[in-house]
């Protein structure tokens, strides 16, 4: 990082690159170790046997067919989370942003519940997508009550509004919860956020929402840098900041959505990830964005890794863990923010 006359940092292209190729080397290593951790350890040598098609059948079913799927699900909603935290806090201009802000971790925690309790008996690859529906169920009631006249959406009006949703819709889960009879024990694993049990089949159902929305993230880098310098500005740019936003916003739920389904609701996610990005790569969503969907990818994997190596053979979940570490830097930010 170079320095400006003034003594104010500069974030350069070669800093982000040499940040991101050391994060991509922390998700690999992490992954590694990862593979040959849990209730029966392997060791590294044998994971990479396994990997490269040797190694003996138990070990490959271990590592192949049990392992590798869970840690791509972990890479793939560590990122999307994380993406959509960078994309809200873009839209709407404020650092306390997170995907949970404008409704979506209430939603889906909500509808996740209401469909357990409904049919109890339902496959459990039905759970993922009523939680999908409630996410954007709780986006649309946000959105439509933070609309001012003419259409206009202000990103202030917006957080409060998403605030007040998201409270109203986890009161009404937890009135669910209280009166819902025995056998929610899913639900409420689902509403703490975990990998456990991801298969080869969730990870490829989450792999195409991945391929499309994290590239969409990104491509919107510029609109995003420009909603930034404020409404007025943005507005003699030549920008149509209306459609912009919800453009933005649309991709950031989808990308929170998305990442729902994969792992249940994993919170400060994408409130710690972006967050950490613009201290290392600064506040250019060029850059800030691939960063933040490496750390946030990093940080699920570790944190999965590391509850299932707590207490073995019981699994601590990871949602537990990222909020154990958000909470605290979540109050931070408040002491900091003006």
């Amino acid at each position: 990082m170079t320095a400006l006359p003034g003594g104010a940092p500069r974030f350069t292209t070669a800093r982000a690159v040499t940040v991101a190729v050391i994060l991509a080397a922390l998700c690999a290593a992490l992954g590694i170790l990862a593979l040959g951790l849990g209730a029966v350890p392997t060791p590294a040598r044998s994971v990479l046997a396994a990997l490269l098609g040797g190694g003996d059948d138990l070990t490959r079913q271990l590592v192949l067919d049990l392992r590798v799927p869970r840690v791509a699900v972990a890479l793939l909603c560590g990122a999307m989370f994380a993406a959509s935290g960078t994309v809200m806090q873009g839209v709407i201009r404020n650092p306390l942003a997170s995907p949970d802000l404008v409704g979506v971790g209430a939603g889906a925690g909500l509808a996740a519940t209401v469909f357990l309790l409904a049919w109890p008996a339902a496959p459990p690859g039905g759970l993922p997508w009523a939680a999908l529906a409630g996410a954007w169920g709780g986006f649309g009631l946000v959105l439509l009550l933070a609309q001012e006249r003419g259409g206009r959406l202000h990103p202030v009006r917006l957080a409060l509004v998403g605030v007040a949703v998201a409270a109203a819709l986890g009161a009404a889960q937890q009135l669910v919860l209280v009166r819902a009879p025995d056998g929610l024990g899913s639900a409420l694993t689902f509403l703490t956020g975990t990998v456990y049990g991801a298969d080869s089949l969730r990870a490829v159902r989450l792999l195409p929402w991945a391929l499309v929305l994290l590239p969409a993230a990104w491509a919107l880098h510029r609109t995003l840098d420009i909603l930034n310098l404020g409404e007025d500005l943005a507005t003699s740019l030549g920008t149509r900041v209306n459609p912009a936003r919800l453009l933005a916003l649309g991709v950031g739920v989808a990308l929170a959505g998305a990442a729902v389904t994969g792992a249940g609701i994993l919170g400060f996610v994408g409130l710690l990830a972006p967050h950490v990005a613009r201290l290392l790569v600064g506040a250019r969503h060029a850059r800030a964005l691939p960063v933040s969907m490496l750390l946030g990818a990093a940080l699920v994997l570790a944190a999965d890794t590391l509850g299932r190596t707590l207490l073995p053979p019981l699994e601590v979940p990871a949602g537990l863990l990222t909020t154990l570490v958000g909470a605290p830097y979540f109050l931070y930010l408040l002491r900091k923010t003006p």
